[in-house]
């Protein structure tokens, strides 16, 4: 039995993933693991070491850049994880054949690992237009024509966009989890929280170990993203009150000025409740805890086992260093 299987003190790990199409991405301090279960039930393994920019210039280590840094970071591993991860599972009646033009082109000038890469790269680029345009671009049209109702009433203007921002991120998580496709990925996340939550405990990672634990976790991206949202509630509301913005292209434009100060601080708060456990805590972070009713699932055995192998692939050799 490994070390890391003993049973031990419990304490918060920084180890963290992301659920995939059948797998689960699992990063520790120093490497990343994707493990995916193919269709004829054996598992592929993908295994790297990480490379921190911060390491090479620190100053992005930096409480408030480092959540900027982390947030793209995170967002262009899980791309790449999410779409290798979908290479053994190939839409219905898609079929495998040569590649289009312009992909060979591309594949030819800039070889394959980086043409890979500026894929992966507009793919993330799209994702965030997209986030972008739903939670905030979205709100603050619609909100606009609060004005036509009350001129000039900055404060119902506020309150509408934020109402608005919180419906439209509810909705689009409602609408998500009712997504056949997407209930066996909700299902993996659920394994991936529920395998942490176990080694956190000092448990023997089994699967009958793991199964018990909770699949809500307070560090989960759902929660992160909650936060971005509540944030930005929270900063627009303040900054348009002191200088007031009615124009909603305008209003959009400060929105985006504001988001990379928004990311920080998100991220050091869900850095700050997950460090702590209280009753402030606990009341703060419910909302985000409640949110991943819609993000995770109870995993079956085999998805546990995925979450169990992941992990494992990922912890130190000596317990600690991984430390939140």
């Amino acid at each position: 039995m490994s070390k890391q299987r003993c049973e031990c003190p419990k304490f918060k790990t920084m180890c963290g993933g992301q659920a995939l199409i059948e797998g689960i991405m699992m990063r520790g301090p120093k490497k990343q693991a994707v493990v995916v279960r193919k269709p004829d039930g054996e598992l592929e393994i993908q295994e790297k070491e990480l490379r921190f920019i911060k390491d090479r210039f620190p100053v992005l280590g930096w409480p408030l850049i480092r959540g900027v840094v982390n947030f793209a970071d995170s967002m262009y591993n899980g791309v790449t994880a999410l779409m290798f991860s979908a290479e053994f599972f190939p839409e219905e009646g898609e079929e495998e054949g040569e590649p289009s033009k312009l992909e060979s082109w591309l594949n030819d000038r800039l070889g394959s690992e980086k043409f890979t890469a500026l894929i992966t790269t507009l793919a993330v680029l799209l994702g965030l237009a997209m986030s972008i345009g739903l939670f905030f671009f979205l709100p603050t049209v619609l909100g606009g024509a609060v004005s036509l109702v009350f001129p000039g009433n900055m404060l119902v203007r506020n309150l509408a966009e934020s109402a608005l921002k919180l419906l439209i991120f509810v909705a689009y998580l409602a609408l998500c989890s009712h997504m056949g496709e997407m209930k066996r990925v909700f299902s993996y996340h659920g394994a991936e929280h529920k395998t942490i939550f176990c080694y956190e405990a000092g448990l023997p990672l089994t699967v009958e170990n793991v199964r018990e634990q909770p699949r809500h976790h307070p560090r989960c991206g759902t929660s992160f993203l909650f936060m971005v949202i509540a944030v930005s509630i929270l900063v627009s509301t303040v900054v348009f009150a002191i200088w007031p913005v009615y124009n909603a292209l305008l209003r959009f434009l400060a929105h985006l000025v504001m988001l990379p100060i928004i990311v920080g601080i998100s991220y050091e708060f869900n850095r700050w409740a997950g460090r702590h456990d209280g009753p402030v805590t606990k009341f703060l972070t419910a909302p985000g805890l409640w949110l991943q009713n819609f993000t995770t699932f109870e995993p079956d055995d085999s998805m546990i086992e995925v979450g169990i192998t992941a992990l494992e692939l990922v912890l130190p050799e000596k317990r600690g260093e991984d430390a939140w």
